[in-house]
């Protein structure tokens, strides 16, 4: 299985790597924990993206074989096996597994749960809104709920939150 440890050890050893990105500006980070069967849908999903980003998947301390399967199944996908449940904290490890892994690293890293995915052409998206306006520091997509693809209640908050913008983009 490849794994990278969550120490700050240099880099992983065993580690091939992620796969080569279509577009070398991406990378998508993807943390789980006991959710085999649905982080193995979202790598499915993040594999057959026109934008072929880079992929790194943080296994939060499972028990359920989730690593194992994840690096059966999806060999092209760089995983990092963390020994305990470090919850949201396994995007940072998983951002500094991409940086060491990949060369160069990537400039934009999306962030996905186990049981959420992009459409095709979001991430291509996402990442020429940031080229574009380089003031901007964060795309955050609309989130659908299934079945059916209807808003979810989050969406208001985000889009009217009260955090000052510096225009519309």
């Amino acid at each position: 299985m490849a794994s990278a440890s969550t120490d700050a050890s240099p880099g992983p050893s065993a580690v091939t790597g992620p796969r080569s990105s279509g577009d070398p500006r991406l990378a998508v980070v993807v943390i789980t924990h006991r959710r085999r069967a649905e982080v193995l849908t979202a790598l499915e999903r993040l594999r057959d993206l026109p934008e072929r980003p880079a992929v790194a998947v943080v296994d939060n301390g499972s028990d359920d074989g989730t690593a194992e399967a994840v690096a059966a199944e999806h060999p092209w996908a760089l995983l990092v096996a963390s020994p305990e449940n470090l919850g949201a904290l396994g995007r940072d490890v998983g951002v500094a597994a991409l940086e060491r892994a990949l060369d160069p690293p990537p400039e934009l890293v999306a962030f996905c749960d186990d049981d959420t995915w992009w459409e095709p052409g979001s991430l291509a998206r996402a990442a020429d809104l940031l080229t574009e306006h380089p003031a901007l520091a964060c795309v955050t997509a609309t989130i659908l709920v299934e079945p059916g693809g209807r808003d979810d209640a989050i969406n208001a908050e985000l889009r009217d939150s009260p955090v000052p913008g510096g225009g519309g983009v």
